[in-house]
C-alpha cells in the first residue's frame, strides 16, 4: 500500500484529513477564495419575450390562443446561476388569494419550465392558477396584511393598485446551492409560459437575481 498525502503548494505544511467514512475534512469560509481566479459576478435581469435584458418584461399578455414565453436565457460567455426571482402581480380590482390579481382563478395557469438541451422541457411547476399557489411557490415571500388583504401591499397609497409580490429562492427550494445553471454556448432557458388571457392586469412581471461566472 503507498501512503500519499494531500498538501498545499504554499509551503505552510497544510495536508487535507480524511474522516472514518473516507470523506475529506473541509473549511467552510464566510467568503469566497482570495485567491480565485474564475471571475464571478452578480446577475439580475428579468424574464423577458426574447430572453435578453432589451426584450419586454410585461406579461400582461393574451396567451390564451397562443402560449408566450418570458425568459432568461443561456448566454455566450458565462454561466449563470439562477438562485432567486422576485415576481410582482397588480390589480386595479379587488385582488383576493384564490384569484389571479383579480382575475378569476386561471384555466391553463402560468407554467414554470427549465429548459435544457439534453432534456428538452423540464416543468417545475404546471400551472399556477392563483395567488394563493404563486405565494405557495414563493417561499420566501413576506407575510403582511391579514384576513382578505393577506400578502397583499397596497402599492398606490391608497390608490387603486394591489400587488402580491411572491419571492421564489430556488436555492433552498430545489437545494440547489448556487441555483438553477444556464450554461454558458447552450440553449438553456430558464421559462414563466403564459396561457391564459392576463390582459386584465394592471403590472405583471419577473426579475431573476443570481451570478454568472465565467
Amino acid at each position: 500500500m503507498i501512503k500519499v498525502n494531500l498538501e498545499d503548494g504554499y509551503g505552510s505544511g497544510n495536508k487535507t484529513k480524511v474522516n472514518g467514512e473516507g470523506e475529506l475534512s473541509v473549511v467552510v469560509h464566510p467568503h469566497p477564495p482570495k485567491d480565485e481566479i474564475i471571475t464571478v459576478l452578480p446577475f439580475r435581469q428579468f424574464f423577458t419575450d426574447n430572453g435578453s435584458e432589451t426584450g419586454g418584461n410585461d406579461f400582461t399578455v393574451n396567451g390564451a390562443t397562443t402560449n408566450q414565453d418570458f425568459y432568461i436565457k443561456a448566454i455566450e460567455d458565462y454561466d449563470i446561476y439562477i438562485n432567486s426571482i422576485s415576481v410582482v402581480i397588480g390589480d386595479g380590482g379587488a385582488p383576493n388569494l384564490n384569484s389571479y390579481g383579480a382575475l378569476s382563478a386561471l384555466t391553463n395557469g402560468v407554467e414554470w419550465v427549465y429548459f435544457t438541451q439534453e432534456q428538452s422541457e423540464y416543468v417545475l411547476h404546471d400551472g399556477i392558477k392563483t395567488n394563493l399557489e404563486f405565494i405557495r411557490l414563493g417561499n420566501k415571500t413576506v407575510g403582511i396584511g391579514s384576513g382578505t388583504d393577506a400578502y397583499l401591499a397596497d402599492v398606490s397609497g391608497g390608490g387603486s393598485e394591489k400587488s402580491y409580490l411572491p419571492s421564489i429562492d430556488i436555492s433552498e427550494g430545489f437545494g440547489l446551492p448556487w441555483g438553477i445553471r444556464l450554461r454558458k454556448g447552450t440553449t438553456d432557458k430558464l421559462i414563466f409560459r403564459i396561457r391564459d388571457n392576463l390582459t386584465g392586469l394592471t403590472t405583471h412581471n419577473a426579475i431573476a437575481y443570481g451570478i454568472r461566472q465565467e
